[in-house]
């Protein structure tokens, strides 16, 4: 895995005056992890996209899951939570799991161009008109020039040409030349500067008067070349030595810098390392605790089986007699009938949950808009009539299942549910009535809680029933796997459409 500091929401956090918490990704089952220092007024939902944006994958197929750490979540993250909802203060550090959702893209239908194009262009007047292009089918396969395809959308690009010249850029600016005038001119002109002088000697005819000659005497010793490059030394010794002050701060500071560095990132390796081990430690034993998929349970009968078989070993090599071996592996035999009552135990209830989490997301799917993708890339969503009901069905189930609401809640649900199912008259939807005036009747009467666990567990399946069946609700269709054929669900239709045979009548 690959470690990466990175900071979001800070203005965000500034402004509201909040604080920011390390949270370490892990994304199983490859084990690549990375820290992200995040804003700790965010919420889950908004976390999980711009991590779907970073690693370029479809909407809604990554999981965020196993919260560790500083708090700890042992089940699928909600959207509409916030960090700070779990508990989480700022400066915290927590580990959190990824998975992601891969999905197999289905290959697109090949293109036949048409032997005919009709093109609608429009003419300078701003006429439009309709021009018929006829194609024509080349003999030999045209050269591929190469494209592009891209692996957010899936949209594939190839390069083209055509035999049009390409339009000749015109050169709007003006051309300019370099102009002399006439009544320039041109003059030459020589001086003579101050320090030019010259010495005249005596001689034979030149007299030369010497009588305000005058002997000066320099204020300061002569300073020769020597003396001079003396002090070029002793001054370059000097600079040398600041220069070399200068580099050796300079690369002890860089040594410095880099020892921190490295100190630092050995720190956060050791600390990602401890996380990711007790993420694994804890996803352990979560799996020995609360066991879910096959995989889990495969274990547990592993380990119970070889538990037995150590037992069964170590009773056999103990040297006890005959009575005390028959008692030792009857007690183990007991052991053994305990552990497997007990994973037998988790086995249901673990597929009650899994039962419970696989009608959540088939409700889900029948209730997500339906979108489609465009050429710019964009897409585009649109809730339908079909998806509003079975987002309004949907909410109808959960209000159902949800428990310890109060007498008026219940009735208020009961009642909804009611209205919907009383739109259609056939065997299902009249006996969800009776189970709810039943269930409203034992309400008004008092009863205790526990009397009603079978009568609404009934209740529930029978609308998660009145859910799934396509003539109730449109969606249901796409998600089932065999066709229904109108004439053999006679508990399903209005009596009206069912023919005689359906009821069972000669």
């Amino acid at each position: 895995g690959v470690v990466e500091s990175v900071t979001l929401g800070t203005e965000q956090s500034m402004e509201l005056g909040g604080g920011s918490v390390a949270v370490d990704f892990v994304i199983l089952p490859e084990g690549f992890g990375q820290r992200k220092h995040i804003d700790i007024s965010r919420t889950i939902g908004q976390i999980r996209t711009d991590l779907e944006k970073e690693l370029e994958i479809p909407e809604s197929s990554l999981f965020m899951m196993n919260m560790s750490g500083a708090v700890e979540f042992a089940e699928v993250l909600p959207d509409d939570k916030g960090l700070r909802d779990f508990g989480i203060k700022g400066g915290d550090q927590v580990g959190i799991e990824l998975r992601i959702n891969y999905y197999q893209e289905q290959p697109a239908e090949d293109y036949v161009m048409p032997d005919a194009l009709e093109l609608r262009v429009t003419d300078q007047q701003g006429r439009e008109k309709v021009v018929t292009v006829h194609v024509q089918r080349p003999v030999a396969e045209k050269p591929y020039l190469g494209g592009f395809r891209n692996k957010q959308y899936g949209t594939t690009f190839h390069h083209a040409i055509t035999q049009t010249a390409a339009v000749q850029k015109e050169n709007l600016k003006s051309i300019r030349f370099h102009r002399e005038v006439q009544t320039y001119e041109y003059r030459t002109r020589s001086t003579q500067c101050k320090r030019d002088n010259g010495t005249q000697m005596p001689k034979l005819g030149l007299f030369v008067d010497s009588a305000r000659d005058v002997e000066v005497q320099p204020r300061r010793p002569y300073f020769s070349s020597a003396d001079q490059a003396a002090v070029r030394l002793e001054k370059s010794v000097i600079i040398q030595c600041h220069v070399r002050g200068m580099a050796a701060r300079k690369r002890a500071r860089q040594l410095r810098k880099q020892r921190a560095d490295r100190l630092a990132l050995e720190a956060g390796e050791a600390q990602r390392r401890w996380l990711e081990a007790d993420l694994r430690h804890k996803r352990e034993v979560e799996r020995r605790m609360h066991p879910k998929t096959f995989e889990d349970f495969s274990v547990l009968y592993k380990e119970l089986e070889a538990w037995r078989f150590n037992e069964a070993n170590r009773i056999a090599k103990s040297g006890f007699d005959e009575a005390a071996r028959r008692a030792a592996q009857r007690e183990l035999l007991h052991k053994e009938t305990k552990l497997l009552q007990t994973i037998d135990k988790l086995k249901i209830k673990a597929h009650a949950q899994n039962r419970d989490s696989k009608i959540k997301r088939k409700l889900e799917s029948m209730s997500h808009p339906k979108v489609w993708a465009q050429a710019d890339g964009e897409t585009t969503t649109v809730h339908t009539p079909f998806t509003t009901r079975a987002k309004e069905l949907m909410d109808l189930y959960s209000g159902l299942r949800l428990p310890l609401l109060t007498v008026d809640e219940r009735l208020d649900v009961l009642l909804h549910v009611k209205w919907t199912v009383k739109e259609f008259d056939c065997n299902l939807t009249r006996e969800v009535v009776d189970l709810i005036d039943r269930e409203a009747d034992m309400l008004n009467r008092g009863r205790p809680e526990k009397s009603f666990a079978g009568l609404r567990r009934r209740l529930a399946n029978l609308f998660l029933q009145f859910i799934e069946t396509p003539e109730f609700n449109p969606e249901a269709v796409r998600l089932q796997k065999v066709s229904r054929q109108l004439c053999d669900q006679s508990g399903t239709h209005p009596l009206s459409t069912v023919p005689i045979r359906g009821l069972g009548q000669a």
